[in-house]
């Protein structure tokens, strides 16, 4: 059974004002119920306008941009927010409560959600990114790591149907990262929760279902992993860094495409 559209772009193109050049061009892709979609780019390819727009922080957009295919334009923001849930660069920026299990309540404080209810949706989620145990620690006292999954939790506890992840591991150490990736890979797979990543880090796309490249503004390059690391040197030239495995692989004449750190071994065996 074919997946229902959760948001799509429909021949978006934005300027800051008519003085400036288009930030994004005729921008087009959708994203179903379910995927994971990376968006990469490098700095000034249009990603964080994308984000805001999405996010509606951003308005006076050409073209269209449809949650569950329903137009966000003339629309307002508290009609569709409670849709999408964001996970900054900064997670520190993010908290508000002294204790994990009560900046994760926050959110559902405001939506006038009863005790009872955020008594029993707190610890789940904490469970979910595997925080439970620090439920009672200070934020600031936490690793990265651990903070961008307490901002994770929060956003999950509002049960978006959209979570856009803006760049939210690029302050971790690769250690963090990779934490942080497996552990959204879970809540995707696991529990079907619908991810928009945008990122500037090559690396951090391998477990999307598709990938779409902005360069200057305008979808570049649109696919599946393997596609899109058949273009290797294209991404390079869109000043994109390929992964390590996929350098070294490069240096050592081995095969083209995406490869993972396991088949890079295997093919050195």
């Amino acid at each position: 059974m074919s997946k229902k559209p959760l948001l799509q772009f429909q021949n978006v193109s934005f300027q800051y004002n008519e003085n400036n050049d288009y930030v994004l061009k005729d921008i087009n892709f959708t994203l179903n119920q379910g995927e994971w979609v990376s968006i990469v780019g490098h700095n000034g390819s249009g990603k964080s306008t994308l984000a805001k727009l999405i996010a509606g922080i951003e308005h006076d957009f050409e073209g269209d941009i449809l949650i569950e295919q329903s137009s966000i334009k003339n629309t307002e923001f508290t009609a569709f927010r409670h849709h999408i849930g964001i996970v900054f660069q900064n997670p520190d920026n993010q908290f508000v409560g002294s204790t994990v299990k009560y900046d994760v309540a926050f959110g559902l404080e405001n939506k006038c959600v009863s005790y009872e209810e955020m008594h029993a949706i707190v610890p789940d989620v904490l469970k979910d990114v595997d925080m439970h145990d620090k439920q009672n620690h200070e934020p600031t006292a936490l690793s990265g790591g651990q903070k961008q999954r307490v901002a994770i939790a929060g956003v999950l506890a509002l049960k978006p149907k959209l979570i856009i992840l803006d760049e939210a591991t690029s302050m971790l150490d690769p250690e963090g990262k990779k934490e942080i990736l497996s552990m959204i890979q879970k809540l995707n797979q696991v529990h079907g929760v619908t991810v928009l990543s945008i990122t500037h880090d090559l690396s951090e796309v391998v477990s999307s279902d598709r990938v779409i490249v902005l360069n200057k503004g305008a979808v570049a390059l649109s696919g599946t992993v393997n596609d899109i690391f058949t273009h290797a040197e294209t991404l390079t030239a869109y000043g994109l860094d390929m992964p390590f495995e996929m350098r070294i692989a490069k240096l050592l004449g081995l095969q083209k495409g995406f490869l993972t750190y396991d088949e890079l071994l295997e093919c050195l065996s």
